[in-house]
């Protein structure tokens, strides 16, 4: 029993830095071009949100994000990430439930309203959804890891669970708080895991998570509708 304490959190982890970064590489490659297309998406969904008015975008907002979700669900936590990591079997059915439950309260239901204000809240909303799209992709070649291990909106689940929770903040819907559980577990999953690793970059989702939560609870208080 004393040798239990021996160990760290290390000893626990299912594979080696470099098998976990060499997964995003051929991700990548397997579905190039890909990526062009989920980062149209992303930046859809920003000029979406910052157009005026914006009409049909409370209804296509959610149901991009929600297609995202499951398609992750299946094509990197399924096909690919389980490969080394049996807990992300597990993930999977979690991820199309989130994917679900946007198109059905946001797109069926119509039960997600997007803010259009100019207060500092959605400005961050905005901000962190922008870095989500625009600054995860380069993240990997900044911390010396080739391109083909860089982390796409729409492709892999951390820059997707930020932009959802980004997009979430803008909301001003109790619904929403429906929405925010699985992408904010995912992110502080995430985050633990880069930790451990020894990434530089593990606090990003964690503490962009934190700032989209603290956003949509500031919200809250000052519009409770």
């Amino acid at each position: 029993m004393s040798e239990l304490w021996s160990y760290g959190l290390s000893d626990f982890l299912l594979f080696s830095p470099r098998v976990y970064y060499r997964l995003f590489e051929l991700h990548n490659r397997a579905l190039w071009p890909a990526q062009i297309l989920t980062s149209a998406l992303g930046v859809t969904i920003l000029y979406l949100l910052v157009r005026r008015p914006l009409n049909r975008g409370h209804r296509a907002i959610p149901a991009i994000l929600g297609a995202l979700w499951i398609w992750i669900a299946w094509a990197f936590l399924w096909q690919r990430y389980a490969t080394i990591n049996w807990a992300s079997a597990y993930m999977a059915p979690i991820f199309v439930m989130q994917g679900l439950s946007l198109i059905w309260i946001g797109t069926v239901r119509r039960a997600l309203v997007f803010a259009q204000g100019r207060e500092i809240r959605d400005f961050m909303g905005l901000a962190i959804l922008t870095l989500s799209i625009f600054v995860y992709p380069v993240i990997a070649p900044l911390m010396g890891r080739p391109w083909w291990a860089t982390e796409v909106f729409g492709i892999v689940p951390d820059p997707t669970a930020l932009a959802t929770l980004a997009v979430l903040s803008l909301s001003r819907s109790r619904t929403r708080w429906l929405l925010f559980p699985i992408p904010l577990l995912w992110c502080a999953i995430s985050g633990a895991t880069l930790w451990v690793m020894g990434a530089g970059e593990f606090l990003i989702a964690p503490v962009g998570a934190f700032a989209t939560f603290a956003i949509a609870v500031v919200g809250n208080s000052r519009d409770p509708r």
